[in-house]
């Protein structure tokens, strides 16, 4: 294709640089949707509880198991840009809601598909945009009319939620455990408001180690730091913590500016070495008249220092992070503080127990028991890293979809249920529509049907029997009939515990359709080429 206009008088004018690609109208459209699709058919094997695991390696070796669909894409390493689209909106699903990342991608493959089938009969990929904008409205208008509100029972709601989050993972046949842990955890850390909870999922640290299996997996009600006592002479255990929180060093602070110290004999030298341990011992004193029996600090400690503190029977933790500070703050009780003459008992945090063990080859320090925290710590556990690995994405995604709950609480019925009642109102509202965004409505709604088709298949089931009695049964009123995965039966899926939060459908739908509707609006494609004439955009499916 040539990248060059000839003027009036037959001269060629060079409008991009040597080496560059470009490529127009269908051939354009039909280069991104291949490439969404091959997206798409490749998370959705993993749809639903039946679903299956991909093993990812990257390019040092390191091996990923998962189902998760914000992991599957991030993990590979895409080129293609319309692609990369699908990364994006899975990416922005993870941290939004939490859950929900392989239907987006799973629902914004199918509108591209259903899409070009209808540019291929001559529709306008305008009108296309302009009908999937308008049903995505009634989705979500649908969506909230089949909602039930959980105000006044929020934790048996909240198990619900997460168990359904856990349903399709590695961890399945431990959710109920996890679930009751990970909504403990939840309502831990959020605070009560006039117009309901407020929850900061920051403040649940989930910390992971190999060894036992998932169900050791506990709740600290305080924090786990990464770290180890920093002196062999100090106590390894304190009850009845009273814990100090020092964000400045334990240490002889150097000038900010060259100094000479002339030292004309013995005496001078030793006079020196002696004020420096004066110095360091006045810290110590400061920290032992507060009445701390542990001490965190976020810097360094001198190794005279140490021993001052071990002398005075402090356990002693140096070079925590400032996240960690943060999270101690909140669950102590502690006030963090920068010059020790400001410590006073009043700063002091409280815990039962502060402990070093040795878990596997590595030393933690555990700080539990404290009274009402604000930020705790959900031990995850596991026979082998990976099964850890995947545990603890598990436990994210349980976390974020009882935030989501929290914080605007309102649930549906899982297992397609929600997606296949929306496409039969939005097919009923698409009578009313006239022109060609009647196509365009009819076909969003055949894409929503994909999700319960989906999960059919990953389930063995029979795809065009299992579509039918589906909507035979919703067409007698009842909206939360869906594909139970488990026994490859259509049935009530609310009975069965298995529910989403609204947040999370209401996003899949949001995301699936402005990543569609964008899509659709491109008729061109310009790679620049990079130094040395490559061209950046691969030519027809996509680079991985």
């Amino acid at each position: 294709m040539s990248l060059q206009q000839a003027s009036a008088g037959g001269t060629p004018i060079l409008i991009l640089r040597t080496g560059s690609r470009q490529s127009r109208g269908r051939e354009a459209q039909q280069n991104n949707f291949s490439a969404i699709r091959l997206i798409a058919e490749m998370v959705r094997s993993s749809l639903g509880p039946r679903g299956m695991d991909k093993m990812l390696v990257d390019s040092l070796g390191d091996v990923t198991i998962t189902n998760d669909g914000a992991t599957i894409l991030k993990e590979m390493d895409i080129e293609h840009p319309a692609a990369k689209m699908m990364v994006e909106i899975s990416k922005a699903t993870d941290n939004e809601v939490g859950d929900g990342t392989t239907s987006v991608v799973v629902l914004a493959g199918a509108l591209i598909e259903k899409a070009e089938e209808l540019i291929e009969k001559g529709v306008h990929p305008t009108v296309i945009v302009d009908g999937y904008r308008k049903s995505a409205d009634k989705a979500i208008q649908v969506l909230g009319s089949i909602a039930h509100d959980v105000r006044g029972n929020e934790k048996r709601e909240l198990i619900r939620v997460a168990k359904t989050s856990m349903q399709t993972k590695l961890v399945s046949r431990e959710s109920g455990l996890l679930a009751e842990i990970v909504v403990r955890a939840a309502m831990q850390v959020s605070e009560k408001t006039d117009s309901g909870y407020r929850a900061d999922i920051d403040d649940v640290r989930v910390e992971k180690k190999t060894g036992g299996s998932i169900r050791d997996t506990s709740l600290i009600e305080g924090i786990i730091l990464n770290k180890e006592v920093v002196h062999g002479g100090m106590p390894k255990c304190v009850e009845g913590a009273r814990i100090a929180l020092i964000s400045a060093a334990l240490e002889i602070e150097k000038t900010e500016f060259e100094a000479k110290i002339n030292i004309s004999s013995p005496d001078q030298m030793q006079k020196f070495l002696d004020e420096e341990t004066y110095m360091l011992k006045s810290m110590v004193d400061k920290i032992v008249q507060s009445g701390a029996n542990v001490l965190v600090c976020q810097k360094g400690i001198d190794d005279t220092a140490q021993h001052y503190l071990a002398k005075a029977g402090i356990l002693a933790v140096r070079r925590a992070t400032e996240s960690d500070m943060t999270r101690l703050s909140k669950a102590t009780g502690a006030r963090s503080v920068t010059n020790l003459d400001d410590l006073a008992p009043k700063d002091l945090g409280f815990a039962k127990l502060v402990s070093e063990r040795k878990i596997e080859t590595d030393k933690l320090v555990f700080i539990e028991g404290c009274k009402n925290p604000l930020a705790v710590t959900i031990f995850v556990r596991g026979g082998s890293q990976r099964v850890v690995d995947e545990a603890e994405r598990s436990v994210h995604d349980a976390l974020m979809v009882s935030k989501d709950v929290l914080e605007k609480p309102a649930i549906v019925a899982g297992g397609g249920a929600p997606e296949a009642y929306m496409a039969g109102k939005i097919r009923e509202w698409a009578g009313t529509l006239s022109g060609r965004e009647q196509l365009a409505a009819e076909k969003y709604a055949e894409a929503l049907e994909v999700i319960p088709l989906s999960l059919a298949e990953n389930a063995g089931m029979n795809v065009i029997d299992t579509l039918a009695e589906l909507r035979a049964k919703q067409s007698r009123g009842s909206h939360s009939i869906g594909v139970d995965a488990r026994s490859g039966r259509v049935v009530d899926m609310s009975k069965l515990d298995v529910v989403e939060p609204l947040t999370v459908k209401e996003q899949i739908i949001k995301s699936a359709t402005e990543a569609a509707s964008m899509i659709l609006r491109i008729d061109d494609v310009i790679a620049s080429s990079r130094s040395g004439g490559a061209p950046a955009m691969p030519q027809g499916g996509m680079g991985m």
